[in-house]
């Protein structure tokens, strides 16, 4: 491990739990970010800066003003650039060492196996549930670990799955798309929450590479924020579940 290297990660290695042995696990690890929004964007500049060695970007917005708020991997002047040129150009700035890339179009049917079984791990913070269940879908077939997380309002959820074929997937825990689905547009968010998220979705996917710890396998996390509380409830494995049963 080059000196730079070492001493940019020192705080890490020193980590019994990561050590050098980690860090090189890290270094080496491929990981998806599917949406460079509100989740996507805290969680991307934490994976960089432990030296995630390859992260993927992909998104077909652009930077809206509304978006700043909450999506702190943009500035002003990146308003009207495309999401995942902007998010790139913060990651190198914050570890010119890692490889981006970048996806500048939608996820669907078409590429998404292409795309996602190139990676190791795959986070979905996107904001619909089709994209959701594309994700789903793909990461059972291809048997990538799913790191998916959710926000509104006040309020935010994590859930982390194995598919492994044994454990839950996201559609044993939302099955069907809910007939009157929230919006953040709709209904608002406070920035704050999309980092605190955000941020444990990297933690989740750290602690997957380098084998510290638990993962949040087959459970689901919920934190409100307005109250400052949280709760983690277990996932069973639906055995009716449209997406996983056998």
């Amino acid at each position: 491990m080059q000196r730079d290297a070492l001493e940019r990660y020192a705080r890490q290695i020193v980590l019994k739990e990561i050590g050098g042995a980690g860090q090189q696990a890290l270094d080496k690890a491929r990981v998806l970010i599917v949406g460079a929004g509100g989740l996507g964007g805290p969680a991307g500049l934490y994976l960089a800066a432990a030296g995630i060695g390859h992260i993927g970007i992909i998104d077909e917005d652009v930077v809206a003003l509304s978006n700043l708020h909450r999506q702190i991997q943009f500035r002003t002047d990146d308003v009207d650039r495309l999401k995942t040129i902007a998010m790139a150009n913060r990651l190198e700035a914050i570890n010119p060492h890692i490889h981006i890339h970048e996806y500048r179009h939608k996820l669907d049917a078409n590429n998404a196996r292409d795309i996602i079984e190139d990676f190791d791990i795959v986070l979905d913070g996107t904001d619909n549930f089709e994209t959701r269940f594309l994700v789903n879908q793909v990461c059972l077939e291809t048997k990538t670990p799913l790191v998916s997380g959710a926000l509104g309002r006040f309020e935010g959820q994590l859930c982390v799955f194995k598919m492994d074929g044994q454990s839950a997937c996201y559609r044993c825990f939302v099955p069907h798309k809910p007939p009157n689905a929230e919006t953040c547009a709709a209904v608002g968010v406070v920035g704050a929450l999309a980092g605190i998220i955000g941020a444990m979705m990297a933690m989740e996917t750290i602690k997957i590479i380098t084998s510290a710890g638990k993962p949040l396998y087959g459970k689901l996390f919920l934190y409100d924020g307005l109250n400052a509380q949280s709760r983690t409830i277990t996932l069973p494995k639906d055995p009716n579940c449209p997406a996983c049963r056998e």
